[in-house]
């Protein structure tokens, strides 16, 4: 095999092992944080929606993921299901 599949199996192994949907990341959520803390947290959701000024964001995917519940722009309640 070529370096260079070694070096991009390495980058894969290296982005996925910085993953900020994390345990840890996660405890540090707090009821009334701004969507502006939460993104500097975690980076930008995967996807987002809402209406009536109450909205839901999630980060990561179906095996692993952070949910977070806002009204407004306050985080009201948020969930996680596979974290490490």
């Amino acid at each position: 095999m070529s370096l260079r599949y070694f070096a991009v199996l390495s980058c894969c192994v290296l982005l996925a092992a910085c993953s900020k949907i994390n345990q840890e990341n996660y405890s540090k959520l707090k009821a009334g944080m701004s969507k502006p803390e939460v993104e500097s947290l975690l980076g930008g959701p995967a996807e987002c929606s809402g209406a009536l000024g109450m909205s839901s964001c999630t980060w990561g995917d179906q095996e692993s993921f952070i949910s977070v519940q806002y009204a407004g722009d306050k985080v009201l309640m948020f969930s996680g299901k596979g974290l490490k």
